[in-house]
Formats: C-alpha cells, sequence, structure tokens
C-alpha cells in the first residue's frame, strides 16, 4: 500500500533544497561561471548569425593581418576571419564535450552501484579493472582508440565517454559504500524490492551530490580532452572552426609574429574551462554546506 505524504511534508522535504538553489545563485562564483558557459553556450547556438564575416571565407589576399577594425582578432593563414571563428568554433567541443561527459557519467553511475551495492567477488573483479584502466593516461588511451577506429566526431564522443566511466564508477562506488547499509536500503531489502529498484529508486537519489560535481569536473576535462586530439590530429577535422584544431593549424605562426592565430583560440578553450570549473567550485560548496 502506497504512503500518502501530507503537503507539508512535502514542502520541509523541499525546503533544503530551495535553499542550497538560493544560496548557489548568491555565489560569485558559481555566477560567473554560469556567466561565461552561457556566453559560449549562445555562440555555440547563434554565433553564425552574428558573426562580422563568415567564418569559413577564404581571402588568401588578406592573409595574416593583425587584428583592426575590418578583423578584430586578425586573419589566419588562408585569409579567414579569426573572430569569426573563434565565435562559431564554440559549436563542435559543446557539442561533443557534453555528450561525452553524458556517457561517462551514466555509464560510470551505473557501473558504480552495481559494484558498490553487491560487494564481494563483483567489487573485487571490477575494481581492479577500474585501477587497470585508470592508471593509463587518459589522453594515450584516447589516441591508440582514434587511431584504431578512425577519427570522427562520434567516435571522439565514444572514447572519452568510456574513459571517463571508470573514473565516475570510482566515485559512485565510493558514495554507494556509505549508503547501502543503512536503514532505509535495509527496509527496502525486507520487502522484498529487486536489486535494481533498490539502486536506482531508493540509493541513486542519495548520491546524487557527488554525481553531480563529478560530471561538472568531467566536463572540464572533456574539453580540454577534445581540443588536445583536434591539435593532435585525432579529434574534429577540418574545415570546422574548432579551437584546437585551430591552434594545430597556426600554432607555427608565432615564430614569424602572428600572435593572433593562436592566443584567441586558446583564450576560447581557457576561458570556457575556467566557466565550468568556476560552476562545479559553487556547486561543491553549497553541497558540502
Amino acid at each position: 500500500m502506497s504512503t500518502i505524504v501530507p503537503p507539508a511534508a512535502q514542502r520541509a522535504a523541499s525546503e533544503p533544497r530551495f535553499d542550497q538553489l538560493r544560496v548557489l545563485l548568491r555565489s560569485p562564483t558559481f555566477v560567473v561561471g554560469v556567466l561565461i558557459v552561457v556566453w559560449w553556450i549562445v555562440c555555440a547556438i547563434a554565433g553564425q548569425w552574428f558573426v562580422p564575416v563568415d567564418p569559413y571565407a577564404s581571402d588568401p589576399l588578406n592573409s595574416l593581418m593583425p587584428p583592426d577594425r575590418a578583423h578584430w582578432f586578425g586573419t589566419d593563414q588562408l585569409g579567414r576571419d579569426v573572430f569569426s571563428r573563434v565565435i562559431v568554433g564554440a559549436r563542435d567541443i559543446l557539442t561533443i564535450a557534453p555528450l561525452a561527459t553524458l556517457l561517462g557519467t551514466v555509464a560510470g553511475t551505473s557501473l558504480g552501484l552495481v559494484v558498490g551495492y553487491f560487494d564481494g567477488w563483483v567489487d573485487n573483479a571490477v575494481g581492479r579493472a577500474i585501477d587497470a584502466v585508470l592508471a593509463l593516461p587518459l589522453v594515450i588511451v584516447a589516441l591508440l582508440a582514434l587511431a584504431a577506429v578512425g577519427a570522427s566526431n562520434l567516435t571522439v564522443i565514444l572514447v572519452i565517454g568510456i574513459t571517463f566511466t571508470p573514473i565516475t564508477a570510482r566515485t559512485v562506488r565510493a558514495a554507494v559504500f556509505a549508503e547501502r547499509h543503512l536503514d532505509y536500503v535495509a527496509a527496502a531489502q525486507l520487502r522484498g524490492e529487486r536489486a535494481p529498484y533498490i539502486m536506482f529508486a531508493e540509493i541513486l537519489p542519495n548520491v546524487l551530490p557527488p554525481i553531480i560535481v563529478e560530471a561538472t569536473v568531467r566536463l572540464g576535462y572533456a574539453i580540454f580532452a577534445v581540443a588536445t586530439l583536434s591539435f593532435l590530429g585525432f579529434g574534429i577535422q577540418p574545415p570546422s572552426a574548432d579551437w584546437g584544431l585551430a591552434l594545430s593549424e597556426s600554432y607555427t605562426l608565432m615564430a614569424g609574429g602572428a600572435w593572433w592565430t593562436v592566443v584567441f583560440a586558446a583564450g576560447a578553450i581557457a576561458t570556457l574551462v575556467v566557466g565550468v570549473n568556476l560552476i562545479a567550485d559553487g556547486v561543491q560548496g553549497v553541497l558540502d554546506r
């Protein structure tokens, strides 16, 4: 028989969440991070419509022009407007990095719930496999996988998501260990609830805070990973205006004084990662209160 929760009890249970939200919205760290990320999201969605020059149009007669009124961030070696390409370049990285993070978070959460709940030989077997994977550098694993299957946006999402899975699983596993022997889990077991229901309906809501923080932190790493793979030629492919690809195409021009071809794309990556990390710090600060 289901139990009807009185409206007063529902309001009381929801008050801490509203309090956390109010504290979060008053956090300068969180607000600044959100503003930075929202700016780049707007650029990714609508940047093509408000940039002053077609970001893919070449103009060899005006190649490597320094910043001026016509080209705010100068032009690259093909005469393409750097400002327009930086704005539009947010699209690919803000598509691939969140999808890869989502994949790693969902898969890692599911794996961590199973390992943490069942313990015993399951924990020993899967835990050792997770430790073995975590001993390998992310970029090396991603490069080997992409070299084997070929570079594309889909494979980059899959590779980064899969490499993030054991990291998230370890975090969730530790959180489940702290919950699995509590009274509400024992009560669900006594009611005869099945393990999947207990894991995903009973335990999961109580371990969401560390999962949220972990996912936000992983997003920052995913942005760096996508940019790094593109820089090395294994990520997003031309003619994309992706920032990592722009660095790969232009970093040698720094020696000739064409600093603007590199600095603005690198600054875009840095500001986006900083914005994500500020959001993560703000969320963690509120959840740790």
